[in-house]
C-alpha cells in the first residue's frame, strides 16, 4: 500500500492561515490601543505607509545591515495589515473618521483576508505555487511595483482602461507579504 503525500496546497493553506493569524493579532491589539485612527488615511497615505515598509525591507536587503529593531518579518506583517486597511477603506468608501468597534474591525479584517486568500488559491492553482521559488528581494520589488501602479491609478482618478484596480493590487501586496512570511518561517529567507 502506497503512503499518500500531503498535498502542497494543504500545507500552504495552513501556513497562510498561521502567517495571517500573527498579522491579525497585531492588527487587533493595535486597534485596542489606538482605536481606528487609521480611518483618517486616504488611499495615497496607505500606499505611502506600505512604501515606507517595503523600501526599508529593500534597503536592509541591499545593505545587509539594519539599525532599527523591527526585523524584515515585522515589516512584512505591517504590509499585510496596511493592505487590509487599504481594502477596508475602499469598501467603506466614505470620509467619516468615526471610531469602529473592535468586533466590527475584526469582521472586516477577516472578510478582506478571505478575499486575498481566495485570490491566492486561484492563482496558486494556475501558477503551481511558483512563489515558493522566488527570492525575498523579488517580493519586495513586486510590492514596490504594485504601489507604483496604485499611485498611477490614483493619478488617473481611480480609473483603468485594461488593468486591475486598486483592490487587486492591495490583494497582491498582501499575498506577496504572506508568502514572504511563510518562506521566512520555513527558514528559506532571512529576517
Amino acid at each position: 500500500m502506497k503512503v499518500e503525500e500531503i498535498p502542497v496546497m494543504t500545507t500552504t493553506n495552513t501556513q497562510y492561515d498561521e502567517a495571517v493569524r500573527s498579522c491579525k493579532e497585531i492588527f487587533i491589539r493595535k486597534t485596542k490601543d489606538y482605536g481606528t485612527s487609521w480611518r483618517v488615511l486616504r488611499n495615497i497615505s496607505i500606499v505611502d505607509q506600505i512604501f515606507i515598509k517595503a523600501q526599508r525591507i529593500r534597503t536592509i536587503q541591499q545593505k545587509s545591515l539594519q539599525r532599527v529593531g523591527d526585523n524584515i518579518a515585522d515589516e512584512f506583517k505591517g504590509i499585510v495589515n496596511y493592505g487590509v486597511i487599504g481594502l477596508i477603506q475602499l469598501t467603506l468608501n466614505n470620509e467619516s473618521v468615526e471610531d469602529m468597534p473592535v468586533d466590527e474591525v475584526e469582521d472586516l479584517f477577516d472578510k478582506k483576508i478571505d478575499e486575498a486568500r481566495n485570490t491566492m488559491l486561484d492563482k496558486n492553482h494556475d501558477y503551481g505555487e511558483a512563489w515558493r521559488e522566488m527570492s525575498q528581494e523579488s517580493f519586495a520589488d513586486l510590492i514596490l511595483m504594485k504601489l507604483l501602479r496604485v499611485k498611477q491609478i490614483l493619478a488617473n482618478d481611480g480609473k483603468t482602461l485594461i488593468s486591475e484596480g486598486i483592490d487587486a493590487n492591495f490583494i497582491d501586496i498582501i499575498n506577496y507579504s504572506v508568502f514572504a512570511l511563510i518562506l521566512i518561517n520555513e527558514g528559506k529567507h532571512t529576517v
